[in-house]
């Protein structure tokens, strides 16, 4: 069955992640971050992965802002950043403000103009995902926007999903995922969602029973792999 319903992911995905620890370490009240932005950036995300998976293997599920600070103090005293409220401060306000890639707004633009339905599927909460559409000013090129707070527990679980379906009234078949997480891509091809993986570091595949159908370096080529 034809694609008619492109679904994304949004943290890495349609958002750069790295932006809030990249830009503070351009600010001049933050010189010392310069030599660990990256590092702290790297640390943030992963914690930030890592305690949705395992909130949602404990039923402990709390909202993604809250797993958001709670992987940034573990991440800033990783890197021996911890003593400097100003600093943290700073990079939440940045999160709320991540802009989108450079590919992003014409990709959509080009998925819309194809009479394609365009989403976002995302772990963040739904006041978070507003920040950052709206930052990136692509609210216009999406027809929603989907949090898993409408079930209370993090990707992959099924449930998160089933909400593609429920929205748009579609088969499996006839969505494509896209995610830059190897893990997400893979878990939702092994649910039935034709899926992309945004590999844009160039990392190894994930040792999974499933795997996504296509790896892409960038997002840039989805309208093509769509034939519009």
């Amino acid at each position: 069955m034809a694609i008619t319903t492109c679904i994304f992911d949004a943290y890495g995905t349609l958002f750069d992640v790295t932006a809030a620890a990249r830009q503070a370490a351009q600010e001049p009240e933050f010189p010392h971050l310069i030599d660990h932005w990256a590092e702290l950036a790297n640390h943030w995300r992963l914690k930030q992965l890592q305690y949705t998976w395992l909130r949602a293997i404990t039923d402990a599920h709390t909202d993604f802002w809250q797993v958001t600070q709670d992987g940034l103090d573990w991440a800033m005293e990783a890197t021996g950043l911890s003593g400097d409220p100003q600093l943290r401060k700073r990079l939440l306000d940045l999160y709320w403000q991540l802009q989108a890639y450079e590919e992003v707004p014409q990709m959509l633009r080009a998925l819309k103009t194809a009479g394609l339905q365009t989403a976002i599927l995302s772990n963040g909460s739904p006041k978070m995902l507003e920040g950052a559409v709206n930052s990136a000013g692509v609210s216009g090129l999406l027809d929603d926007v989907l949090s898993v707070e409408a079930v209370g527990v993090f990707k992959p679980d099924a449930q998160v999903y089933d909400l593609v379906e429920e929205r748009f009234n579609c088969q499996r078949d006839e969505v494509l995922f896209v995610s830059s997480n190897g893990w997400d891509a893979a878990g939702a091809a092994g649910y039935g969602f034709t899926t992309a993986w945004v590999n844009r570091s160039g990392e190894p595949m994930d040792r999974l029973p499933w795997t996504p159908h296509h790896i892409l370096s960038d997002l840039s080529s989805i309208p093509t792999l769509l034939g519009t």
